[in-house]
């Protein structure tokens, strides 16, 4: 009997790690549409991650009330959103900027490493908080949280858009989707591989 796979459940990491195997695109946008998460300005969608729109990048009453100390502006530049480090000199923040266009043709793979590194680099800092904004929050900013988790975390795609979306409404364009899919099928080849070379050794 063929295998089928359960769309409303796709695989996760929790299971049988050796059966994960990246969805298709159209499987991806799916579990997108199916969210229960919110559209407020800011939401925390992982321990001390807050996700959000520029309204709040802007607004240092609401960071200072959520004790943030990094931030990633994934809508960086001068016709973007452009607070910049000297923005939020008086605050304290350690401030990281990609200059990325929310436009499905635009190579945001080439930040996933450094972005995630800088929101694990704020996490390991005693009494980090990370807050990780773009325009809207919904898919420039929301696809490096992505990338964050599936590469800092271990999580797969799936998984990590079901953590991120219980939290918050997001929405990768079809280009990021589809990098961040790239990236998933990457990281699961790195993660068989080990676990053959470890089953290697035993």
């Amino acid at each position: 009997m063929p295998h089928t796979r359960d769309d409303s459940s796709p695989t996760s990491s929790a299971g049988s790690p050796d059966s994960y195997e990246t969805p298709a695109l159209a499987d991806l946008q799916r579990l997108i549409w199916f969210r229960g998460g919110s559209d407020n300005h800011v939401d925390q969608v992982w321990p001390n991650i807050y996700l959000g729109d520029a309204w709040a990048a802007r607004c240092k009453t609401t960071l200072q009330s959520l004790n943030i100390t990094h931030i990633l502006n994934a809508a960086d530049g001068p016709y973007s959103i452009n607070t910049g480090a000297r923005y939020y000199k008086d605050l304290q923040i350690e401030y990281f900027g990609v200059e990325a266009f929310d436009d499905p043709s635009f190579d945001l793979s080439i930040f996933f490493y450094d972005a995630a590194n800088f929101i694990g680099k704020a996490l390991n800092t005693s009494g980090g908080k990370v807050f990780v904004h773009c325009a809207m929050g919904v898919s420039r900013s929301a696809s490096l949280v992505l990338a964050f988790l599936m590469i800092h975390k271990n999580m797969t795609l799936v998984d990590a858009l079901k953590t991120v979306g219980s939290h918050r409404n997001i929405c990768p364009n079809t280009g990021f989707l589809s990098q961040l899919r790239d990236l998933d099928i990457k990281l699961n080849e790195e993660r068989k591989g080990n676990r053959e070379s470890a089953g290697k050794e035993l």
